[in-house]
C-alpha cells in the first residue's frame, strides 16, 4: 500500500557501492552524473601514515571530485572485518576475533581519514560483509548501538525495502546487486514506488571483481530512475535517512 503521507511522494532509492573499486569512479560514477543521479560510495581508507603514492591520503584523494559533486562517501571501516568462515582474512582480523573497542578504533580512524575529503559529514555506514557483531558464543556483541551513536544511518542487507515509519535507520536493509540484470534492478526500484518504500541496492565492481554488476545493466538502472525522478527519489542513504528522521519528528 502505498502511503498517505511520508518524507517522499512516491518511493525512494539509493544506490550504494562498497569497497572503492576503480570501476566505481569510471564508470558508476559518470552514468549516475549522467541521469542527474547522486550515490553513495563506502571507503576502506587503507594505507601508510606517510605522504605516497600508497598512502591512506594519496588513495582517498582520489574521491575528492566524487564528494564535490554531491555523492556521499560512507564509511566502511579501514581494515573491512568480515567472519571468520568466509576464509579470507587473518584470524586477528575476523569479527570473532575482535573486541567492540578495537572496532570502535577502526570505524573512528576510518571517520578521521574520510573528513579530510569529504568533510564532517553528516554521513552513513555500512556493515562489511553485511555483518553487524564482534566476538562469538556468549561473547558476542552487537555493534549497531556503535554505528547508532556516530551515523546518520547503517546499511545491511535484508528482504524487502525500508518502511519509512518502520525501519530502523541503523540496520536499514539493501539488496544486494551483483549479477541482476537492468529488468531486475529497475523490479525492485518500482517496488519501492508501488509501496511508498525505500529500496537501497547494493554493488560491488561495475564489469569487474568477483561480486560485479554489467554497467550496461547498470546503465539501464540509471536511464530509468533519471526518467522517472519526479515519482522516485534517488539519493545518497544519509540524505534519506535524515528525511525520514525530520518525517518522523513532525
Amino acid at each position: 500500500m502505498i502511503l498517505s503521507e511520508g518524507p517522499w511522494a512516491g518511493g525512494a532509492v539509493s544506490l550504494t557501492f562498497d569497497d572503492g573499486a576503480r570501476s566505481q569512479r569510471e564508470r558508476a560514477v559518470p552514468l549516475l552524473e549522467a541521469a542527474g543521479l547522486r550515490g553513495t560510495f563506502y571507503l576502506n581508507p587503507r594505507g601508510d601514515e606517510g605522504a605516497g603514492e600508497g598512502s591512506w591520503a594519496a588513495r582517498l584523494e582520489v574521491w575528492r571530485a566524487v564528494a564535490a559533486a554531491g555523492h556521499e562517501l560512507g564509511n566502511h571501516t579501514v581494515s573491512h572485518p568480515c567472519a571468520r568462515n568466509f576464509g579470507f582474512a587473518e584470524e586477528r582480523r575476523t569479527l570473532e576475533g575482535m573486541t567492540l573497542e578495537e572496532l570502535e578504533a577502526d570505524i573512528d580512524l576510518a571517520e578521521a581519514r574520510l573528513r579530510h575529503v569529504a568533510g564532517p559529514g553528516p554521513r552513513s555506514f555500512a556493515y562489511p560483509c553485511y555483518q553487524d557483531s564482534v566476538g562469538e558464543g556468549p561473547a558476542k556483541r552487537s555493534y549497531v548501538p556503535v554505528i547508532a551513536t556516530r551515523f546518520a544511518a547503517g546499511r545491511t542487507r535484508g528482504e524487502r525495502p525500508n518502511h519509512p515509519a518502520r525501519c530502523d535507520l541503523h540496520h536499514l536493509w539493501s539488496f544486494p546487486a551483483e549479477r541482476m540484470t537492468g529488468a531486475e534492478l529497475v523490479g525492485l526500484c518500482e517496488q519501492a514506488a508501488g509501496e511508498g518504500a525505500w529500496t537501497i541496492l547494493t554493488f560491488h565492481g561495475v564489469s569487474e571483481g568477483g561480486l560485479p554488476v554489467a554497467e550496461s545493466d547498470l546503465a539501464q538502472l540509471c536511464a530509468h530512475l533519471g526518467r522517472h525522478a519526479g515519482r522516485i527519489w534517488t539519493a545518497p542513504v544519509a540524505e534519506i535517512a535524515s528525511a525520514v528522521r525530520a518525517w518522523r519528528g513532525r
